[in-house]
């Protein structure tokens, strides 16, 4: 599932708004289309952003590739040793994986939360090899490695006809539990923001569509909000990984004790359509991933104030899952305001 508003291919080194971008189609096949718009946006970029767009979807390429090619148990070793090694040498992302997660244990020594980075930075790369293999699975695969809580509450929500918003944080894999609702007949319905080479960005797509999760382009295209909202009107699921909007489009709620913003999108929509608004965690124990349906949150009459109260109680269902399984919360980015360079924060205090 892909991030409320935004999506962009993240490595664990860098720090800039925390989305996902699985890999995508199971062949190398790509359209024309998708080479002439990578021709032009190229006569239009420099020689060193045409170089690192080409790195990036020749390594992305080779991920699809070799680790497909792996059994299972080695392409997940070779992931769990980078894993390991990224968070010995503690780049950026680590780093502010464990400041994140000190917010969460408030309580944790360092050593403790060295020992539950390490825990985290193992989880992200298992997310990142499922997601390579998973075009390989069949749908009996998918359901079979999946395990829920909560989840006669979905379908209750799903079998009334109006629809469910389902927002989620970067937790576990959220492209395997979109797979598994279309599994079990529930097709997901999303948004990303396009990346470049424009070629990847086809081919993240294409990925999501074998998988049954139709996504919808941010910019360059129908207003995704307007198509989202005909979907849970003809009874659809809408899912969002809505932890994190650092911007002035945000609303502002309470996480683990501080301020921070998160996407408007997904209570916007309840409100709009009647949808149910069921916020979901997840989280990975041993081979299985569990997915656990929050209770559906209260739908206020509808303001802006309505939208933050439902965003909050969308932050406190967040808050409980990643409380408890902390160590799968894949969040190596800056999270709360008061991270922010005072200037950012001052910009956010003018939006408010």
């Amino acid at each position: 599932m892909i991030a409320a508003g935004r999506s962009a291919a993240e490595d664990p080194g860098r720090d800039r708004p925390h989305t996902d971008h699985p890999p995508s189609r199971t062949d190398d096949s790509h359209n024309a289309d998708s080479h002439n718009a990578d021709s032009r946006t190229a006569d239009r970029l420099s020689f060193p952003l045409r170089l690192k767009y080409a790195a990036s979807y020749r390594a992305y390429a080779a991920g699809w590739k070799v680790l497909r090619l792996l059994p299972a148990p080695a392409a997940y070793g070779l992931l769990r040793l980078g894993a390991d090694l990224v968070w010995r040498r503690r780049f950026k992302g680590v780093r502010r994986l464990e400041r994140n997660l000190a917010r969460v244990r408030p309580d944790a020594t360092p050593e403790e939360l060295r020992r539950l980075s390490r825990a985290g930075m193992r989880s992200y790369f298992r997310y990142w090899c499922e997601a390579f293999r998973l075009p390989d699975l069949d749908p009996e695969d998918i359901k079979g490695a999946v395990v829920t809580h909560g989840e006669d509450a979905f379908w209750a929500a799903m079998r009334s006809g109006k629809g469910v918003v389902a927002p989620l944080p970067h937790m576990g894999n959220w492209d395997f539990a979109g797979a598994w609702a279309a599994a079990n007949g529930a097709p997901v319905t999303t948004v990303a923001e396009r990346v470049r080479p424009e070629r990847l960005y086809d081919r993240f797509v294409a990925y999501r569509a074998a998988l049954g999760i139709q996504v919808l382009a941010a910019t360059g295209g129908p207003d995704p909000m307007r198509v989202l909202a005909d979907r849970l009107r003809e009874g659809g699921l809408v899912c969002l990984v809505a932890d994190r909007d650092l911007s002035a489009r945000g609303v502002e709620v309470d996480f683990f004790g501080e301020r921070t913003r998160m996407p408007a999108g997904p209570a916007a929509l309840a409100l709009r359509t009647g949808a149910t608004l069921l916020p979901v965690t997840l989280w990975y124990d041993g081979p299985t991933m569990h997915v656990r349906f929050h209770p559906a949150v209260a739908k206020p009459p509808g303001s802006r104030q309505a939208i933050r109260d439902l965003t909050q109680q969308v932050a406190d269902a967040f808050a409980a899952g990643i409380a408890e399984h902390p160590q799968d919360w894949h969040m190596l980015q800056r999270m709360w305001i008061a991270d922010l360079e005072p200037a950012r924060r001052a910009d956010l205090d003018r939006g408010r």
